[in-house]
């Protein structure tokens, strides 16, 4: 069943870590990187966006980038801002947002298992992204940042978490994004051995955020297995650095939509195609968030709409099929507006719900964007159902916040 490992963590010391840590490589660009890592020879993002030790406008694929990461991984650990525990271990990571905790276990999860199905996932990932990441990976021999998964409820591993989180934590922080993170070292032998004996149990685990990272990390160890002529399994190559939180704990946020032009329609035409499949009720111009499942809000020329579609529009029984994000793209946006692949088409753009439906009306009121669709959160359940069903969820469905900092632990290969 799930098979994982602890493992001898890369860290800073606990006087480093607001210095060190960091937002993950791919939620910034850039110039945003060099611009949070001002006059902090310390930030991660000298190792996860090496490109702004170089001139703005540096490819960021440039082999002398990659080579200028594993440069500064060598440094922080020479200088001391990174520091190997001489012992395996399991830690224990907290993330608080809105008032809200949620507690993961930071463990060494096995390439096998993701190669064979048992780390399921929702979302198809692009080669040239996993190319990145799998060379950063590579060259640094080291898993750099974590992955962000979810597995079913547990009671003993619950118990765990309580017993452990009582104590002082090793690192105690709100990040300048305002989320606060905690996170505890777990040395206790007999502890160690249960969380494993538990996970082992689980038929699988599920990412939740982090498809990329989770492909490239297990595609270079198994490279590395391919490669080595006295593999026996148990190296630490065969292992990579995630995050796994109880599914109960994790919140997904809504994903929503704007699009430039109505493909023609006036916004008469428009409301009239909507009405022959949803019910369409102008709510006036104070922001409408979705009520629930199969509830949508829609944004244009100052008002906000209720759209609800009709019975027999979608198919409950299907795990794809009941999403509000396939109903939208199906009745909405391709049957309506001419969208039919979401990955490419420059007329759309997608606003993770963090950032309000407040940015959805700034960016249609600003002439960028003629319209934009709010949509329910998907659940855990569906998120679930989906993987287990082998089945892949439309682009931009799920967004998970707050991330996970990078640069708390750190997992290498050797």
């Amino acid at each position: 069943m799930a098979k994982i490992k602890p493992f001898r963590g890369v860290r800073p010391p606990r006087q480093l870590v607001t210095e060190v840590a960091s937002r993950p490589y791919d939620v910034l660009n850039s110039e945003e990187a060099r611009a949070e890592a001002e006059g902090n020879p310390k930030s991660l993002y000298h190792i996860i966006k090496p490109e702004i030790d170089f001139a703005p406008g540096t490819d960021e694929h440039d082999p002398k980038v990659y080579d200028k990461a594993v440069e500064n991984f060598n440094n922080f650990q020479k200088q001391g801002w990174l520091v190997q525990d001489d012992e395996d271990k399991y830690y224990i990571y907290a993330q608080t947002m809105d008032g809200r905790t949620q507690y993961g276990f930071v463990i060494a999860a096995n390439v096998e298992d993701y190669m064979t199905g048992k780390i399921k996932k929702h979302e198809l990932t692009r080669r040239d992204k996993e190319e990145d990441r799998m060379k950063h990976v590579r060259i640094n021999n080291a898993n750099i940042e974590p992955v962000f998964f979810a597995f079913p409820d547990n009671d003993v591993l619950q118990d765990i978490i309580n017993k452990v989180t009582a104590g002082t934590p090793e690192y105690d922080f709100v990040a300048p994004d305002g989320f606060g993170h905690h996170f505890w070292v777990i040395s206790d032998k007999a502890t160690i051995d249960t969380i494993t004996k538990e996970f082992a149990k689980m038929p699988a685990l599920y990412i939740a955020d982090g498809h990329h990272r989770t492909a490239a990390a297990a595609l270079v160890g198994n490279e590395k297995a391919k490669n080595n002529p006295n593999h026996r399994g148990d190296e630490e190559y065969n292992y990579f650095l995630a995050v796994a939180f109880p599914a109960s704990h994790l919140k997904i946020i809504d994903y929503n939509r704007v699009v430039k032009d109505l493909n023609g329609l006036t916004d008469e035409q428009f409301l009239s195609r909507l009405s022959e499949n949803f019910d369409v009720e102008d709510m006036g111009t104070e922001i409408y968030h979705p009520a629930r499942l199969h509830n949508f809000s829609l944004y244009l020329s100052g008002h906000w709409y209720s759209l609800t579609p009709h019975e027999g529009t979608y198919d409950d029984n299907d795990p794809i099929g009941c999403l509000d994000v396939t109903v939208s793209s199906d009745l909405i946006l391709r049957d309506i507006l001419g969208i039919t692949d979401l990955r490419t088409d420059k007329r759309i753009d997608f606003v993770g719900g963090i950032r309000g439906l407040g940015e959805l009306k700034r960016r249609v009121d600003s002439g960028e964007m003629r319209v934009a669709l709010a949509l329910y959160p998907v659940s855990m359940k569906q998120l679930i159902d989906i993987a287990d069903t082998g089945n892949i969820m439309p682009p931009k469905t799920t967004w998970f916040e707050p991330k996970l900092r990078s640069g708390l632990v750190i997992h290498k290969l050797d």
